[in-house]
């Protein structure tokens, strides 16, 4: 099948450029976008092999994922882009390791994840297990120097291995409320330049949050994870540098000690502040855990999107929901057997995999889980003229969503039939409901920073932040991003030019450019122009039918308050969602960038410094995850 190359902007040539395109030993670009398209469709079908009668079969599927990539339709996630075909062949985006409470675990951990992110995954962890500051340890008789300085290992092993990485290193950190060592965790991001390669969450079970609601008053516990005693924190903690033996047992009462509502005051001080930490609902995640008997899931993917067990991980792919718009109604025909390809690529992806280690290549082949999503929902939206935060938007949310998620388990099944369940079927969810499956999990959605870029559509499920920017890329040029949803539309009544793009770049509103009204502006809203609760709305009803999580920044207004940051919060934990993050708008401005890298947000062109992947823009406050 030979597949037309859809269009490419300059900015989508000049990343392919920088990134993906294969190079030869003296840094020579030696392909060209189509063949690196080819590469990626070659090697994945490969996968074919093992379960096709003929060698036309392989061939057929090859041209399929070719055409799709090509056709900008479908995307998987940047590790295979850049990978598959090549010698790391490690094609997986997600990545969760564990942080056992020894040296020697802890180490191999750093190992690994080092390993990962050179070939260009993100690693989650869960500092959980880590004894806190000041605790005995027995070997020596000493004492701890507790997780946070643990922590600084994983983030300054990040740093170091950037150089030679594909993309720039990501991680995500997760504690528990009830760690000892909390406080220090969730105010560890509040200076400038510390820890800029980790996004951060604290994770809150149905329990600890029902006493948060019902007893707020009452002193906040803790327990060492180490010898089960649990604790709680004088008043004076807040902001010190304490260790163990500064905290209170149980047994001797709560009074002058932190209480519930004090934490949590702390904590949605430091996400006012700095857009960090994020919240977790733990329990949330664990009740869509398909193989519970594995174990629990304790962290996430850098972006949160991927909940995952110890040693797993999972590649992911997004199909821009705008490309499937004919005579103006989605075309759900096609969008569904683009669901159903996305299916059959991924599950692929496992069988071409290098897992880099064994102990993740057997979960990995055990469980098979995948991550299809959408990308470029806003441009939808704009084509239909539906505005993003209305009771409209969100049906067209949730149809997109339900015909992702049916299509997309009708097409896992469909593989268990023809290639068996996964092999850690017997005893999980799947299995108590009677349907057999080819993977234990199928669908996320992922911020696409850079995907979309590619496919040249507005990230994920996020409302467009600005509909035309300046993008500042290699070699000191600027390159004019326009919302394509909007060029079109004004081509069409005769009112775009060079000079509407520069004054929207410059900051102006729709609505105050020549010819545009306010029923324009109404329509082509961006991400400040949506209240947080239709955020949070947007990611809840998403949630209702992906089995993963979503990757959703909940931008605020820079004069929202602390207790508006709460309301988000409990509002995100009354409708369902499965996590929460939040940007107060500037709330980051006056940060210094890392001196002489600085790079651009892929979604608003915003200056960032490299160390900040897959954390918050200064600017728009979106997840970066190139």
């Amino acid at each position: 099948m030979n597949a037309e190359l859809g269009e490419l902007s300059d900015n989508a040539h000049l990343t392919l450029e920088a990134r993906y395109l294969r190079r030869d030993a003296s840094g020579r670009i030696v392909e060209t976008p189509r063949d690196m398209f080819e590469r990626v469709a070659r090697s994945v079908a490969r996968a074919e092999q093992r379960y096709a009668d003929s060698a036309a079969t392989v061939d057929y599927w090859r041209g399929r994922f070719a055409e799709q990539m090509m056709r900008g339709r479908f995307l998987p996630n940047s590790p295979t882009l850049m990978n598959a075909g090549r010698r790391l062949g490690m094609l997986s985006a997600c990545f969760v390791l564990p942080v056992p409470d020894s040296i020697e675990g802890i180490f191999e951990s750093v190992k690994n994840a080092a390993r990962i992110q050179q070939a260009g995954g993100g690693t989650g962890f869960s500092f959980d297990l880590l004894r806190p500051t000041g605790d005995t340890i027995s070997t020596s008789g000493g004492r701890t120097s507790g997780p946070i300085s643990f922590w600084r290992v994983f983030s300054e092993a990040t740093h170091a291995i950037q150089q030679g990485a594909f993309r720039r290193g990501a991680n995500m950190g997760m504690m528990s409320l009830n760690h000892p060592d909390v406080l220090k965790f969730i105010t560890a991001k509040n200076a400038p330049g510390r820890f800029e390669n980790f996004n951060i969450s604290v994770k809150v079970t149905e329990k600890q949050w029902r006493l948060l609601q019902e007893q707020p008053d009452d002193a906040h516990v803790v327990t060492n994870p180490r010898t089960g005693r649990s604790y709680h924190l004088p008043r004076w903690l807040a902001g010190a540098d304490y260790a163990l033996d500064d905290l209170r047992p149980v047994a001797d009462g709560g009074t002058e000690c932190l209480t519930r509502r004090e934490v949590w005051e702390m904590l949605t001080a430091a996400a006012w502040n700095t857009a960090e930490p994020g919240v977790c609902f733990i329990d949330r995640v664990n009740a869509d855990n398909p193989t519970p008997r594995l174990g629990r899931i304790e962290a996430t993917n850098p972006c949160g999107e991927q909940p995952l067990l110890d040693y797993e991980a999972c590649n992911l792919a997004s199909i821009d929901v705008a490309k499937f718009i004919r005579s103006g109604a989605l075309d759900e025909a096609a969008f569904r057997a683009t669901v159903r390809l996305g299916v059959r690529f991924c599950d692929d992806v496992i069988d071409v995999n290098n897992y880099i280690t064994d102990a993740i290549a057997e979960r990995c082949h055990g469980n098979r889980k995948i991550g299809l999503g959408v990308m470029g929902l806003a441009d939808a939206m704009y084509e239909f003229d539906i505005r993003y935060d209305s009771d409209e938007g969100l049906a067209f949310a949730r149809r997109v969503a339900d015909v992702l998620t049916d299509e997309a388990f009708n097409a896992s099944e469909t593989l268990a039939g023809e290639r068996g369940c996964f092999p850690n079927y017997s005893g999980s969810v799947w299995d108590e409901r009677g349907r057999e499956m080819r993977n234990a999990a199928v669908t996320t959605i992922a911020p696409t920073g850079t995907l979309s870029i590619l496919a040249g559509c507005t990230g994920g499920i996020e409302p467009a932040y600005a509909l035309a920017f300046d993008r500042h890329v290699l070699q000191g040029r600027k390159l004019r991003e326009v919302n394509r949803p909007l060029k079109r539309y004004a081509e069409r009544r005769g009112l775009w030019s060079e000079s509407v793009a520069a004054r929207l770049a410059e900051g102006a509103a729709l609505s105050e450019l020549p010819g545009f009204t306010a029923d324009d502006a109404a329509r082509f809203v961006t991400a400040h122009d949506v209240s947080p609760e239709w955020h949070v709305r947007m990611q809840a009803t998403f949630q209702e039918y992906i089995d993963g999580a979503i990757s959703k920044t909940i931008n605020m207004p820079r004069d929202a308050t602390v207790t508006d940051v709460r309301e988000v919060y409990a509002l995100a934990h009354h409708l369902g969602c499965k996590g929460i993050t939040v940007y107060r708008d500037g709330c980051r401005e006056g940060q210094p960038m890392a001196a002489g890298r600085k790079g651009r947000c892929p979604r608003c062109g915003g200056p960032i410094a490299d160390e900040a992947a897959c954390s918050r823009c200064p600017r728009c406050g979106g997840t970066l995850c190139p």
